[in-house]
């Protein structure tokens, strides 16, 4: 790390001429990453654990100044626990479930996003993407020492793409100069601005919304509880929405909605962001200003995740609202997502159409993410006299009857996607089973002998029994699923079975590498759970 802890980045991989810019033809790499950020190393440690050859191509050297995103949803805590790294978050992080709503000086209503009892990981906890990418690259580290084959270039800028027949050539630029890399798959995790997607001519499709946020990240010592705050027309009248949340580090960061018509620049002087927080805060409280932005709403999309023998995740493929949490969040469901049906296609264990479902699936995830972000902007930004109208009436209701409450938006927040119709899923064949463990959706956690559920779950396929019997393992075409058997007994509080089994008094589940729901059955049956076990890995 260079100077200040937290407005400085962390210099994690300097540049160092590389042996393939020695070599007179491009080296070829079964996958190569574009982009260091949270997805890339999130994608780049998931397949190195899974022993797949990994090269990332990095433009910087390490980790980027400014906090950016914050909000490290549930599942997001649950996808890096299985790659090693949850706890650390955990403990960097500052954990939060609680979330309050004001019109001007009234608060209108809160709300727990993790209710129930029973789940290893919070709601959330709030911790600076500089923070967050500083952990995964140690989780690297650690797993390369482990032999993990993930090798990391800084100051390797992609500036040309070539496809060829089953690969890519990538232009890479240097300090030394430029060379060309060949990768069989590659991954594009290079932002929303994405020089990959440029490359190849694809674009994105969706809206802008014409409104302005400006962001401030403030160092102060404050009583103010932890806890995520939203004000609709706030009485400062610092802008017509604002935001507070705690961060590690005595840091909070503060949103201000200032319209679309503003002089950028002079929004961003030093005495001009000073006087909104000191509208919102008071004049008593000593504070630090350590980052500031202003940015805009965009809610927009890729047609097509894949593009051949490139992927694209992250921001490179999908750009939401930032209220709601689902930018990075949905990025690394993203590397979750591809990185097991990246390694089963090149192990040969699965076609290269199996990656066709990465795209179809998460292309689904985004466009989930799209509606519930644009619908949040919409009630956050009323476009016209009569929204705003509606809006207030909502928000005057919500304080006295909790029927309006499931209409005030002020960011609906992070959810994982639950894969509807994805050619993945098999039958649900568990009459009475519950709605929210159906094939297709993510595992919920339930808390198991003094443990949890997912962390015995793995990073492969599963055969999850819950009073009912079945092989230790089921092996078809090479794969082989092993069994996870249990019972609800173990869990004397009842969140097993509530979580898995509903009505019915024994389960049979097919889970995928990702923990996803592939097909669920009442008892074991061999053809079925082959026949599921082909149908996952994209083989019907």
């Amino acid at each position: 790390m260079l100077q200040d802890r937290y407005t400085l980045a962390f210099r994690e991989y300097p540049y160092r001429r590389s042996v393939d810019q020695d070599l007179p033809s491009p080296v070829r790499h079964p996958v190569v990453i574009v982009g260091g950020g949270p997805v890339g190393m999130t994608a780049a440690l998931d397949l190195g654990l899974k022993g797949v050859p990994v090269l990332v191509l990095d433009d910087h050297e390490g980790i980027g100044m400014g906090s950016r995103a914050i909000c490290i949803a549930k599942r997001t805590l649950e996808i890096s626990d299985r790659l090693g790294c949850g706890t650390a978050l955990v403990e960097r992080g500052v954990v939060w479930n609680l979330g309050k709503v004001f019109h001007r000086d009234r608060k209108v209503f809160e709300f727990n996003l993790l209710p129930e009892e029973g789940h290893r990981y919070p709601a959330f906890i709030n911790l600076q993407q500089p923070y967050f990418e500083k952990v995964l690259v140690d989780r690297i580290r650690a797993a390369q020492a482990d032999g993990a084959p993930i090798e990391i270039r800084g100051r390797n800028r992609v500036d040309g793409v070539q496809m060829e027949d089953g690969g890519v050539i990538l232009e890479v630029t240097t300090p030394d100069g430029p060379y060309a890399v060949a990768a069989d798959w590659v991954v594009a995790c290079d932002g929303a601005g994405s020089p990959m997607r440029t490359a190849l001519g694809l674009e994105f499709d969706g809206r802008v919304f014409e409104d302005s946020f400006l962001i401030a990240d403030v160092r102060m010592k404050a009583d103010f509880p932890t806890e995520r705050r939203f004000w609709f027309d706030p009485p400062f009248k610092s802008g017509s929405s604002a935001l507070l949340h705690k961060q590690p580090d005595d840091v909070w960061r503060l949103d201000f909605q200032i319209g679309w018509h503003v002089d950028r620049e002079k929004e961003l002087r030093d005495e001009n962001v000073r006087a909104r927080i000191e509208e919102m805060l008071g004049p008593e409280i000593p504070y630090e200003v350590v980052w500031k932005s202003i940015y805009t709403f965009q809610c927009r999309r890729m047609t097509a995740f894949r593009n051949g023998r490139v992927l694209f995740a992250g921001d490179s493929a999908h750009q939401v609202s930032p209220f709601g949490a689902r930018g990075a969040n949905s990025g690394v469901q993203d590397a979750d997502n591809l990185a097991w049906k990246l390694e089963m296609v090149i192990r040969g264990l699965a076609p290269d159409t199996l990656l066709d479902s990465y795209a179809s699936e998460r292309e689904f995830g985004a466009d989930e993410n799209i509606l519930n972000s644009t619908r949040a902007t919409d009630f956050i930004t009323p476009k016209s006299d009569t929204s705003k109208l509606f809006r207030d009436a909502v928000l005057d209701l919500s304080e006295r009857y909790a029927f309006a409450r499931p209409l005030v938006n002020s960011g609906r927040l992070s959810v994982p996607c639950t894969y509807d119709g994805s050619p993945l899923n098999g039958p649900d064949a568990l009459p009475g089973g519950p709605d929210r463990s159906r094939p297709g959706s993510p595992c919920p956690d339930a808390p198991l002998d003094g443990g949890f559920l997912l962390g015995r779950l793995g990073g492969t396929f599963r055969l999850l029994t819950i009073d009912a019997e079945a092989p230790p393992e089921v092996s078809a075409d090479g794969i082989d699923v092993p069994r996870l058997a249990l019972s609800a007994a173990l869990d004397p509080s009842g969140a097993l079975a509530d979580r898995y089994l509903g009505k019915a008094r024994s389960a049979v589940y097919l889970l995928r590498p990702d923990q996803h729901v592939a097909a669920r059955w009442e008892s074991y049956d061999e053809d079925a759970v082959l026949t599921a076990i082909r149908g996952a890995t994209g083989r019907h």
